[in-house]
């Protein structure tokens, strides 16, 4: 019987240097995970990395920090190298890149558009595609997307629709890869109290997505505490190994599916 306890694991986290995906990191190093790596795009979020380090480290975790735009393939296959070469071959893989661009349709760029699609969906495929190669027989992979999934919100066309493919990507890695004990999955959390969510955002926007969960009034800001997602995660490359291709809204009903 395979071992799915995090216990010994080895992990890897894009995105891992803050908000959910350092709050991810810090929690699993917790959970007695033999290394957690952890992955930032830019040099301004390095401060932040060697904080989430020092604090893995101080769970008694080993830790390493590596600093990549992940929007080439290239980038994502060296990512993986490192970490391999760093700390052994991940037998936990978690995507939490992305990015939000809140415009009217009609006003949208090709450049923007390029820089969404990279970012959200090529990204996304490439760390599944690096996962599948690299991460260890009984493995867990988790890539986040969007609440949005669960509905049609105006002026996010790119956001949404660049997320979007990262569902089937998700469905299709977890066919391919389930012969050798992989489960893949996607989580969709609500808007999030992180500053990835406010800057997009005008103060009208800010109070109708406070509002907008059915269990808003319960919640310490009305939007999803990056606490409450840290569990769902937990369980999913743990004990939930038997649920894979799917793709799990955790948003307190600000939409369904």
């Amino acid at each position: 019987m395979a071992d799915h306890s995090i216990k010994g694991k080895v992990v890897l986290i894009a995105g891992g240097a803050k908000n959910l995906g350092g709050l991810i990191a810090r929690d699993l190093a917790r959970q007695g995970a033999k290394a957690v790596a952890i992955h930032y795009n830019s040099a301004s979020s390095k401060a932040a990395a060697d904080e989430t380090v020092a604090a893995i480290e101080a769970a008694g975790t080993q830790a390493a920090a590596f600093q990549g735009d992940l929007t080439t393939a290239g980038a994502v296959e060296k990512l993986f190298a490192d970490t391999v070469a760093a700390v052994g071959k991940p037998d936990i893989a978690i995507n939490t890149v992305g990015k939000v661009l809140k415009k009217p349709f009609v006003e949208i760029t090709e450049a923007e558009y390029d820089e969404m699609s990279a970012v959200n969906s090529k990204s996304a495929f490439f760390f599944l595609k690096e996962a599948g190669k690299h991460v260890n027989d009984h493995g867990k992979i988790v890539t986040l997307v969007t609440s949005l999934l669960g509905a049609f919100t105006p002026f996010y066309a790119a956001y949404e629709g660049t997320k979007a493919p990262v569902e089937h990507f998700t469905r299709a890695a977890s066919k391919e890869f389930g012969a050798r004990g992989i489960s893949v999955n996607a989580i969709g959390p609500g808007p999030m109290d992180t500053p990835f969510f406010y800057p997009a955002e005008g103060a009208d926007a800010v109070a109708y997505h406070k509002s907008a969960a059915a269990l808003s009034s319960f919640s310490r800001t009305g939007l999803t505490d990056i606490e409450d997602v840290v569990p769902f995660i937990r369980h999913l490359v743990s004990d939930g190994w038997w649920i894979t291709g799917q793709t799990i809204l955790i948003n307190g009903g600000y939409t369904t599916k």
